[in-house]
Order: C-alpha cells, then structure tokens, then sequence
C-alpha cells in the first residue's frame, strides 16, 4: 500500500488540492452570488465566475508549484506565466460552458458550477502536467 501511494504521489496530491481549489472556487462564487452579485444576470453571473477563478487560481499555483510538481524552477514569472495561460484556457471553457448551460439554457448556476469543475480538474492536471511544470519532474 504505501509503494502505491508514493508511486502516484502527484496524482494524489494533485486530487487533494484539486478538491480544495475547487472549494476555494465554489466559496468565492457562492459567495459573490449570495452577497452582491446576482446569477440571473449574465454579466454578474460572469464577474462572479471570473472573481472565482482568480482566487482558485493563485491558490492552486501556490500549492500545485510546493506539494504536488515540486517545482525548484528559479524562472518563477515563466512558469507562472504558462500556469495562468493554461488556467485561462480552461476559464474560457468554463464561462463557455456556464453562459451556455445558464444564460441559454436556463439550468441551475450552481449545479452547473460544481459539475463544469470536475471537468476544469482533469484539464487543469493535464496542462499542469504537460505544459508548465513539465521540466521539474
């Protein structure tokens, strides 16, 4: 058992912030549409999306660059730039999804927002993985 877990160690980590980027996510935009933003609006339901994604995403640079990747990169900004790149990447996804499955469709913004996560962590691992922490392995 414990050679399974060190074996994919990045993987479980990566699942364990990703589970608590996603609650830094959803709080931020709960909170935003609860207090002073209203989701029936769809320039609100989007500023509330977006302040969500900039907490959830500093977050997850923080401790997806420490704990998960332990990246020893000295090009900080480079690779902090390829992490927002990718991170905006699927933000657009995102607010696509969202506009589409709540603006168009009239669906539930919180379900959706909990359900378009699960898709944002598995693209997020994927160019993480790939694309910006690629040479710190």
């Amino acid at each position: 058992m414990k050679n399974l877990i060190t074996k994919n160690k990045e993987i479980i980590t990566y699942l364990i912030f990703g589970v608590l980027t996603t609650i830094t996510s959803l709080l931020t935009y709960y909170l935003c549409v609860y207090t002073f933003l209203n989701p029936n609006n769809p320039i609100e339901l989007q500023i509330a999306n977006v302040i969500s994604w900039i907490c959830a995403c500093l977050f997850a640079y923080i401790t997806n660059r420490k704990y998960v990747f332990e990246s020893k990169s000295k090009n900080v900004l480079k690779e902090f730039s390829k992490f927002l790149f990718s991170r905006l990447l699927t933000l657009i996804i995102d607010m696509g999804i969202m506009f589409l499955w709540v603006t168009i469709l009239k669906g539930n913004d919180k379900i959706a927002k909990l359900i378009i996560q699960v898709l944002v962590i598995i693209l997020n691992y994927i160019f993480s993985k790939l694309l910006v922490f690629k040479t710190h392995r």
